[in-house]
């Protein structure tokens, strides 16, 4: 499935998170990220990253899709990371 990530931690923790990201999925701008992945792939992810956040203070959304064709990207500005070189 396709899905976007998009986080919001504290501080202290934010840099534990874009590590951890970045082993499932591309990072396409400050706290997003998007990529094809499995259930399990993000299940995993998200196992991960409860070890380190407070529920009271972060968040994670998770936009989910079928795959990447149903989406539509527009850029306005630079754009961080190009993944469309993949083959």
């Amino acid at each position: 499935m396709y899905v976007i990530l998009v986080y919001d931690f504290g501080e202290k923790r934010v840099a534990k998170m874009l590590k951890l990201c970045r082993k499932y999925l591309n990072w396409i701008q400050n706290s997003v990220f998007e990529g094809e992945i499995s259930e399990v792939r993000l299940h995993e992810l998200l196992l991960f990253a409860k070890k380190f956040m407070k529920e009271e203070e972060d968040s994670i959304i998770i936009f989910k899709g079928r795959d990447v064709t149903w989406t539509e990207k527009q850029i306005v500005g630079k754009e961080r990371s190009n993944i469309d070189i993949f083959l």
